[in-house]
């Protein structure tokens, strides 16, 4: 009877991974991610372990914008894309952006953001506050993802 119990464990959990995993890899050329002024596809996320002091810089940031009111949606900017010397290779530590009441203010309906320049100069005035972290998830804090063109 035991046997029988484990084996039955065993033959559920299997299919359970299978079937979870059975989308993993598949590439999306539809928008997903903006960076450097584009729309990129991605690949599935593969969730990485948080970096220490010698590979952080092997990770770009990915901004994930939680409360725009554009009826355009904001899908996640990314600080560098395929092309950009800056880029490394789709690995991403994720950063929580909101948009602030100042920038509310200034704009109304706040624009779609696009690239890394267009974070930083919303940030810098005080139209956005960024937080280290991420606001779900998805996507993990850490992750590999690599960017696809979009056709």
């Amino acid at each position: 009877m035991r046997r029988t119990l484990v084996a039955a464990v065993l033959v559920t959990l299997t299919i359970a991974l299978a079937a979870a995993t059975a989308g993993a890899g598949k590439p999306s050329f539809t928008p997903q991610i903006y960076a450097d002024g584009a729309a990129w596809g991605t690949k599935a996320t593969t969730e990485l372990p948080e970096p220490n002091a010698h590979n952080m810089q092997s990770y770009d940031k990915l901004f994930v914008i939680t409360n725009s009111n554009n009826p355009d949606p904001q899908m996640p900017v990314g600080e560098a894309a395929p092309g950009n010397p800056d880029y490394n290779g789709g690995r991403w530590y994720t950063h929580t952006a909101v948009w602030t009441a100042a920038g509310f203010a200034a704009h109304g309906t706040v624009p779609i953001l696009m690239s890394y320049d267009d974070v930083m100069l919303h940030a810098g005035l005080g139209h956005l506050d960024i937080t280290a972290g991420t606001p779900g998830p998805p996507p993990p804090p850490f992750f590999s993802c690599p960017l696809l063109p979009v056709k």
